[in-house]
């Protein structure tokens, strides 16, 4: 089961995700915050697997919430949800260590995948949200030669990171290289570990920060 904390100040945006959710046979809501302070104390006492934090919220809002409770012994991953599609609350979410962001007029069939994506270790960003990432961290074309921080991925790990950068699931990349889904998530694995990142969504940031891929041309 997946054990989920939903944080978010309307009770009926709580207790519609609370449905949602639990129509599920693999995810249990284990605990539900309205407040910053109370999500930093559930996440603690009720060891989620994943946590649906809202932005705006009373006493500490859910960007300090996230970075609080990643400070955490083994903390839980981390999904902002939010009505605000603004470039402000993406850069800071992704900052502060969200693993996935989605809006809240997302459909549920989004919202749930999300939730089983970020307990798998995966992440799940609205494409909105995507493109705006890669245009922030695009970088000119380096010199020749890898970038310093990727000297130390191979060839078919740098082939797994491209892809991760256009956005696309394990299952996706699975069936581009002609491999195995458990395959992909070992190299997904080493990229992280080689890279020093917690996410799939900061490996991303490096790619593109570095150039080793670059922003599509509109």
């Amino acid at each position: 089961m997946i054990r989920v904390l939903i944080a978010d100040d309307q009770t009926l945006v709580r207790t519609g995700f609370r449905v949602i959710l639990e129509a599920e046979g693999d995810i249990e809501v284990v605990a539900e915050a309205d407040t910053g302070a109370e999500a930093i104390r559930q996440a603690r006492l009720a060891g989620p697997d994943v946590v649906l934090m809202d932005i705006r919220m009373p006493e500490v809002d859910g960007l300090a919430a996230t970075e609080e409770i990643l400070r955490q012994p083994d903390p839980p991953t981390i999904v902002v949800l939010t009505t605000f599609d603004q470039n402000e609350y993406v850069y800071r979410a992704l900052h502060a260590g969200a693993a996935g962001f989605l809006l809240k007029d997302a459909p549920s069939s989004r919202l749930i995948a999300a939730v089983r994506a970020a307990a798998t270790g995966d992440s799940l960003i609205e494409p909105s949200i995507t493109r705006r990432l890669v245009e922030r961290f695009a970088a000119p074309a380096p010199a020749a030669g890898p970038p310093e921080e990727l000297a130390a991925l191979t060839d078919r790990e740098r082939d797994v990171l491209r892809l991760i950068a256009g956005g696309l699931s394990n299952a996706e990349i699975a069936a581009e290289l002609v491999v195995a889904e458990t395959t992909v998530k070992t190299h997904v694995a080493r990229i992280l570990t080689k890279l020093g990142v917690r996410d799939r969504v900061q490996a991303v940031v490096v790619a593109y920060r570095t150039g080793f891929v670059t922003a599509p041309e509109r």
